[in-house]
């Protein structure tokens, strides 16, 4: 660009672009005078006016859980004193099954060998011990392991609460009732598996929930062990009336094993509509743990499956489940 001084009318050849624009004077090379600089510029745009903010859409928490029911919440307690009957396979499908169906469902583990969080894939850091003691707030000790399922998981730790539960002069039967009871209003359901034998936990489930789930597998040992299970219930119910046994579960069915179908005929002209459809024997049922997968996910097309199908129909009341 070539600008003239007004003074002695030198030209001076310039590079308009390196002029600052706040620079509105200049000085003559031959002359020294000063003299105004009149440059024409292009309008600077205005400045960017601040943009809002982007509004961050925060993910509901439980993005994958149907809304809570406005039934009373039912407690259903997994128990049998003889082990090996397929309580806490029935435990998780049970509750995998009516999560299934759209209920909230808390799964609740006071077995010490804590394998209901096996099966379901989960690696909790706390549980039911931790609850009860304050050790952790009851949305750390609560782990979402499916849609609408939630699991407070058992495990070695358990050990400790029963100790803490021998050590109260009184009350001690009530020790998870109290723990449990104010967190069941978020749940359609709360299912409890229970550990084999007769401790102070296995007590302590039978002073929290109503409803009985007792799977019996078809064997001469399981019918016995069912016998002195009954026994004990009515120890307990002299002290709280509001349990009572609602389903007897047969489990291990196998078709080949006539003896089987002898048991099954007994239990059912004795007990009536308490006994559900037995679960019939199915090596899906054994591998689905392996995989940290509920039947219905592992093999939803096996035995094991439709069974397990039959008995969250039978539970909820609802026939047309899964249709």
């Amino acid at each position: 660009m070539i600008i003239t001084c007004p003074h002695c009318k030198k030209e001076h050849n310039i590079d308009e672009k390196r002029i600052p624009p706040n620079v509105k004077m200049a000085r003559c090379q031959g002359c020294g005078q000063q003299f105004p600089l009149d440059i024409p510029r292009e309008e600077t745009p205005p400045p960017p006016q601040p943009q809002p903010a982007p509004v961050e859409m925060v993910p509901d928490p439980n993005p994958d859980s149907a809304p809570r029911s406005d039934q009373e919440t039912r407690r259903i307690g997994v128990s049998l004193s003889k082990g090996g009957v397929g309580k806490t396979t029935t435990s998780v499908n049970l509750a995998a099954g009516l999560a299934l169906a759209g209920k909230r469902v808390l799964l609740v583990d006071t077995d010490t060998q804590g394998q209901s969080s096996f099966m379901l894939g989960v690696k909790p850091k706390g549980g039911l011990t931790e609850l009860v003691t304050g050790e952790l707030p009851p949305e750390e000790a609560i782990v979402q392991a499916r849609k609408n399922l939630w699991i407070l998981a058992g495990g070695k730790s358990l050990a400790g609460l029963k100790r803490l539960i021998d050590r109260k002069d009184y009350g001690g039967e009530l020790t998870i009732a109290q723990a449990l009871t104010p967190l069941e209003k978020d749940y359609d359901y709360v299912v409890v598996d229970t550990s084999p034998g007769w401790d102070p936990l296995t007590v302590n489930v039978l002073f929290y929930v109503n409803e009985l789930m007792t799977p019996v597998s078809l064997e001469v040992m399981s019918i016995q062990g069912f016998g002195e299970f009954l026994k004990s219930i009515a120890s307990i119910q002299k002290f709280r009336k509001e349990v009572e046994l609602r389903y007897i579960l047969p489990t291990f069915r196998d078709m080949r094993v006539k003896r089987g179908s002898e048991f099954l005929e007994e239990i059912e002209k004795i007990y009536g509509e308490k006994v559900c459809a037995p679960i019939r024997y199915n090596v899906r049922l054994s591998e689905a743990p392996a995989y940290g997968q509920t039947i219905f996910e592992f093999a939803p097309g096996s035995n094991g499956a439709q069974d397990y199908r039959d008995l969250v129909r039978k539970v909820t009341g609802e026939p047309d489940l899964f249709t």
